[in-house]
């Protein structure tokens, strides 16, 4: 397992961050058996949020990391500052709120990567860096982050940061996928476009790509004729990624992997630190996904799958 460095976090962060969106007390077994099977591919880092599975998610990982002590061997990545059925909820009160129930339920006193799980662009960043800032300075958050924020408000919130001698966004997490979105797949959520991923270049920011296998768009279940999953057909159904599909498959087949394998080392593989978020539920899925990690893709097979460059002929 390979380890990026986020500044603020003390421990490294995998390159493959374990998702735990399903996370609930009722398959308890399952996601210890999940975890520990993560930590023995050299996997630390484990993505959660304050409203995953209505709070059930921190929980058993709060439970997990008491019943098996080890909290030190992992580096916990939550979100708050989620929408609720009021709206936008991205200021002081809110991040103050679901911090301090997201610390009780993971049953620590410390977030290595704290996120906010969206944007509210009509807040003016100085609340935001200010609010995130306090946390910081009391230990309770290493780094602090931003999900689903578009380059430009987090270029505003570092300069702010910068120039007011306090600690910026050191991360990002909004989806990058082999498979482009067509429109986003909830409200208020960011996909990388070309400029976005331009801006990661120059800055090299980190990057924690959620759907990074673009909700199994690259297992082989789909066709433009199969229409089944409308939020698969909604997000990612066109003609560029169908053909993003068809050299993926050329490419698979070139270097002995699969699919979707050479989908997530498309991620992995960019000219700025990244990290894959990823759903694996069972051995099969875990096992495919460090393989895909392992794969190499050169600077030319990364734009000949992303349609900028012709150069590359299979």
């Amino acid at each position: 397992m390979e380890y990026i460095s986020i500044q603020g976090s003390k421990k490294p962060i995998s390159r493959l961050i374990k998702g735990s969106d399903y996370f609930m007390h009722e398959n308890y077994d399952q996601v210890v058996t999940n975890i520990e099977a993560f930590l023995a591919i050299g996997g630390n880092t484990i993505d959660t949020a304050h409203i995953y599975t209505g709070g059930q998610s921190e929980e058993v990982i709060g439970r997990y990391l008491q019943e098996s002590g080890n909290r030190d061997k992992i580096a916990i990545f939550t979100k708050g500052a989620h929408h609720d059925r009021q709206g936008p909820r991205v200021n002081k009160q809110a991040i103050d709120h679901d911090l301090a129930v997201s610390l009780e339920r993971l049953q620590t006193d410390h977030i290595e990567l704290y996120g906010l799980h969206r944007d509210d662009p009509s807040i003016p960043v100085e609340h935001i860096i200010d609010a995130l800032n306090e946390h910081i300075a009391a230990g309770r958050i290493g780094a602090a982050g931003a999900s689903n924020w578009s380059w430009q408000r987090l270029t505003e919130a570092n300069a702010y940061a910068a120039s007011n001698g306090l600690a910026g966004f050191t991360f990002s997490s909004p989806n990058l996928s082999l498979a482009k979105a067509n429109e986003p797949f909830w409200p208020g959520c960011v996909s990388v476009d070309q400029e976005t991923s331009k801006w990661h270049e120059e800055t090299q920011l980190p990057l924690l790509s959620w759907s990074s296998q673009a909700r199994g768009f690259f297992t082989g279940k789909f066709t433009p004729d199969n229409k089944d999953d409308a939020d698969l057909v909604r997000v990612f159904y066109n003609d560029q990624n169908w053909e993003r599909l068809r050299r993926a498959k050329q490419l698979a087949e070139d270097k002995g992997v699969t699919v979707i394998q050479i989908a997530l080392a498309y991620v992995l593989n960019q000219n700025y630190p990244t990290c894959a978020l990823i759903g694996a539920r069972n051995p099969a899925e875990l096992a495919s996904c460090d393989q895909g990690a392992n794969v190499q893709l050169s600077q030319q097979e990364v734009e000949w799958l992303d349609l900028t460059s012709e150069g590359v002929q299979y």
